[in-house]
């Protein structure tokens, strides 16, 4: 094997390597690397693969508790959720190449996260999605949400696994980098729970599925730069999927699951064979050797560099004993699946690459998995903007409640979704109770009477005016989201999605929302079982803002004693549920108003927030709620027009100590449209309010009366009455007039 003479600068940059991580990497080495050598340190020290930015704050995180069966470091989560199954689950982005093509780059994210699910022997049973853009009315915008949408259904419809919620958000903060977080839940029995960790030197590696081709070479690469105007000639760094042939995969990998002949199995995701080979192998303290040239592919001419570096979907590495390859081989012949053992498992914990007789690399497995040089760079406050101190409650102009509450209701940040999800198959599998348009999806666990809750969600404008608070709002929101529909959360999945860490003002908020992260999932109890970090977003120097998506699972013993957003009965009383507080900073409606996101973000009392979620849940278990709805953007005015359009039905409403005036401005449109925490809008029979107030006071949770369902308006005694079909004409032309 001959070393090659110090690359160029270019070369480093198409790995995305430092000039200081390749001096590293010859000092550790103790050689120069070759060019595969080099193609695979760049892949897997990516920050993609290695997350050597993050890695030291997602340690802060808490993972571990009752219920969790893996945390952090396998393919996906699980965690026990009785009758002998386990819940696995995870959330990833796609976030780059969904911005290059967003078709495919959506479609593979979805393929991706199906494969991290079904390789644990888990059968996913549903997909969210949290989906970001800049401007709707902005034509490159409405490509890039026509373009993702179609990927995300394409896959998810195709390959039979049911899209079932996820939420949708535009701001210009989004403009030169889309986010498409993709996440996939998987039901499988203790006992058939794989993990991803070659043993047995002498064992056979086997690959099945796609035949490999040059797509998505430098994948895991171009998920750790920034994005510019050369950002184009990266397209074929976006791979391209076959959900049809994926169907296949899946099904083929669910029938061996727990097949005690099967010792470890790994899809190829980021960084393609390089990636999965040196994770299966260093999981299980062992190497690896393979020879590229048994690697069938789809194109002539290809290198052992770009065979090992290419990342072409629905492929998936097994280690298997060589007596049992053959019967192993048959169960994906019968699937019409091609595979081919490339490789054997040695006792030297390396990863040796060999073109027939030509050995082409030789690398230690602990440089390649755990070698990245771990970053710390500089972290620094933003300068404080006086406005971010002033309220905007103070300055806010008095305006017509109900077009006040017309705007919102039209915005594309609040409006209907059913554009969105009528793409989605949320029924197939039979599994879906409640589906997309709630605060969260409940799917059926087959064979039982439990229910998983699942939901995604996050607030990039909290985020940008305090990133410790945003992260932890994201967190207690999605928790409340599974709250809503009677369900316990039992665990979340994250991603962080940044800009450039090297610049200080990024990393600091970085550091601040993963602490914020931590300190709401430790008050609600709720460990963080998987993630994924994705930084580097941000084009010709413009970052997003700070987002932390998190996806919750929640737990619902007796699915018949589910909740949902839309009031049941005319007559039953409403209720607010949690504080009735004035608060503007970060809201949609001073978007609207102002075109500004200024002013302190929302107070979060994390004991308050954990006592009004334990009441919401005591009261849908006895029986006494008849619907629950989160409040989130637009505040209680909108989440009001929410049960009333699920309902078709309208509501009578009076608030105490506001006047009744049509000109709401300051304290009062705070009131009626500030996104203040720890709330849920409640309906219930008229028998159930002195239970209701019991509750409240053995929970110390306020909980205010507003009035009763019934009409055909949303009336506000004194300030407004919008009929029910003026506002559902604004509600469901959100997306379709932008």
């Amino acid at each position: 094997m001959t070393a090659t003479s110090q690359p160029l600068a270019a070369q480093l940059a198409e790995v995305a390597l430092t000039a200081a991580e390749y001096e590293s990497l010859i000092t550790r080495l103790g050689r120069t690397p070759n060019r595969v050598e080099l193609g695979i340190v760049g892949a897997t020290w990516s920050e993609h693969c290695s997350y050597k930015t993050s890695k030291s704050l997602l340690r802060t995180l808490p993972t571990t508790g009752d219920a969790v069966l893996q945390g952090p470091g396998e393919n996906a989560g699980a965690v026990d959720i009785g009758d002998g199954l386990a819940c696995v689950f995870k959330i990833e982005s796609h976030n780059h190449p969904s911005a290059i093509e967003p078709y495919q780059g959506a479609a593979t994210g979805v393929g991706g996260i199906l494969r991290d699910i079904f390789t644990m022997g888990a059968r996913p049973i549903a997909l969210l999605d949290s989906l970001r853009f800049g401007l709707i009315g902005e034509p490159h915008q409405r490509h890039l949400f026509d373009g993702v949408v179609a990927g995300v259904g394409g896959y998810g419809n195709c390959i039979g696994v049911p899209t079932v919620g996820g939420e949708l958000y535009f701001d210009e903060a989004y403009t030169g980098n889309c986010l498409v977080n993709a996440m996939c839940v998987g039901v499988v029995e203790h006992a058939k729970l794989m993990r991803a960790a070659a043993a047995g030197p002498g064992n056979a590696v086997l690959l099945v599925g796609a035949d490999t081709g040059r797509d998505g070479i430098h994948g895991a690469s171009f998920a750790s730069v920034r994005l510019d105007s050369s950002s184009e000639e990266r397209r074929p760094a976006v791979q391209v999927g076959n959900p049809f042939l994926e169907k296949c995969l899946m099904e083929a990998c669910l029938e061996l699951a727990g097949d005690p002949r099967v010792i470890a199995m790994q899809d190829l995701g980021a960084a393609g064979l390089t990636g999965s080979a040196s994770e299966l192998a260093h999981r299980g303290g062992c190497g690896m050797q393979i020879d590229v040239a048994a690697v069938a592919r789809r194109e002539r001419g290809m290198t052992p560099y770009e065979v090992m570096l290419s990342e072409s979907q629905e492929r998936m590495l097994l280690v298997v004993p060589p007596e049992d390859v053959a019967a192993i081989q048959s169960t994906f012949d019968r699937w019409d699946l091609h595979s081919d053992v490339i490789g054997t498992i040695i006792e030297a914990p390396l990863l040796v690459i060999r073109d027939g007789d030509e050995r082409v690399a030789e690398l230690p497995l602990d440089l390649v998995v755990d070698g990245a040089p771990e970053r710390a760079p500089a972290s620094r406050r933003p300068a404080v903007d006086a406005d971010l101190a002033a309220d905007p409650a103070a300055s806010f102009p008095a305006l017509d409640a109900a077009d006040l509450l017309l705007h919102l209701l039209r915005s594309p940040n609040i409006g209907s979704r059913r554009p969105v999800f009528r793409r989605y198959d949320h029924q197939v599998g039979d599994g879906t109770v409640v589906g997309p348009g709630g605060d969260a999806a409940l799917v059926r666990v087959p064979g039982t009477t439990t229910a998983l809750a699942l939901t995604t969600d996050g607030n990039g404008r909290y985020s940008a005016l305090d990133p410790a608070r945003g992260a932890a709002i994201a967190a207690c929101e999605a928790a409340r989201n599974v709250v809503a529909t009677g369900a316990r959360p039992v665990a979340a999945t994250n991603c962080l999605n940044f800009g450039d860490p090297e610049r200080a003002e990024v990393y600091w908020a970085l550091q601040q929302a993963v602490r914020g992260l931590s300190e709401a999932c430790e008050a609600l109890g709720l460990p963080i079982v998987s993630g994924n970090v994705s930084l580097y977003n941000e084009s010709e120097g413009n970052a997003i803002d700070p987002t932390v998506v998190v996806g919750v699972v929640g737990l619902l013993r007796d699915v018949s004693r589910h909740c949902t957003v839309a009031f049941q009965e005319e007559d039953d009383l409403i209720a607010l549920v949690g504080p009735m507080r004035s608060e503007l900073g970060g809201s949609e409606l001073q978007r609207i108003v102002f075109g500004t996101n200024t002013g302190p973000r929302p107070a979060l009392d994390l004991d308050l927030e954990r006592r009004v979620q334990g009441m919401v849940t005591d009261a849908i278990e006895r029986g006494l709620l008849r619907s629950a709805h989160d409040l989130a953007e637009g505040g209680l005015m909108v989440a009001i027009a929410e049960s009333c359009l699920a309902a078709g039905v309208g509501a009578r409403i009076g608030i105490e100590g506001l006047d009744a005036r049509r000109q709401v401005g300051g304290r009062a449109a705070g009131i009626l449209f500030g996104e203040s925490q720890s709330r849920f809008l409640v309906s219930f029979a008229r028998e159930a309010l002195v239970q209701l107030h019991e509750l409240s006071a053995q929970w110390d949770v306020p909980i205010h009366g507003l009035g009763a369902v019934g009409g055909r308006s949303i009336a506000l005694t004194g300030m407004l009455d919008v009929p029910l079909a003026d506002a559902e004409a604004a509600y469901e032309g959100a997306l379709v007039h932008g």
